[in-house]
């Protein structure tokens, strides 16, 4: 028994899943389990990227309290592009993994300098910013600028594997 994906052996042959079945099933059961999160309430670059890297190896329950403190801090990217790194950390305290702080600030003053203090659509751009790696740059691209990408993070592909008798998730 693989205890993460379930059985390494699975049965011969399962019926293909209908795309349209799967998508109605997926979005009834987001309406009836959705949470409401502070970084969902708007589509905001800045809060958005904010959010995905506090989420990283961080469960949202803890995020909540920091993100609403961090945006007091530091609303948008120029405030925290121009805040000493020491207090990025200083404010960072608590969430652990500070490598995400740092990259998280490195990441304004690329914006800053790069790109004029706007962040960039685009999956591929977004992808050279320190600390945004696939998932993190689907994520951005999906929920801040409304672009058709996938973020699929470990636990989507957990599910997918299950869904189509893999036996292990293929990388990402």
């Amino acid at each position: 028994m693989d205890e993460e994906y379930g059985p390494a052996t699975r049965p011969a042959k399962r019926r293909p899943i209908d795309a349209a079945v799967f998508r109605s099933a997926l979005l009834a059961h987001f309406d009836r389990h959705r949470r409401p999160l502070p970084w969902r309430a708007d589509r905001n670059p800045y809060r958005v990227t904010v959010s995905e890297f506090m989420l990283q190896q961080t469960r949202v329950e803890t995020v909540g309290p920091y993100y609403a403190r961090w945006l007091q801090r530091f609303p948008d990217w120029d405030a925290l592009a121009a805040a000493p790194l020491d207090d990025v950390l200083l404010e960072w305290e608590g969430l652990g993994y500070y490598s995400r702080a740092r990259n998280l600030h490195r990441t304004a003053r690329a914006v800053r300098e790069r790109y004029g203090g706007e962040l960039p659509a685009d999956p591929a751009a977004l992808r050279t910013l320190p600390g945004v790696g696939e998932y993190t740059a689907g994520a951005v691209a999906s929920i801040a600028f409304g672009r058709p990408v996938p973020a699929v993070d470990g636990n989507v592909r957990r599910v997918l594997a299950r869904l189509l008798d893999l036996a292990r998730p293929t990388p990402a």
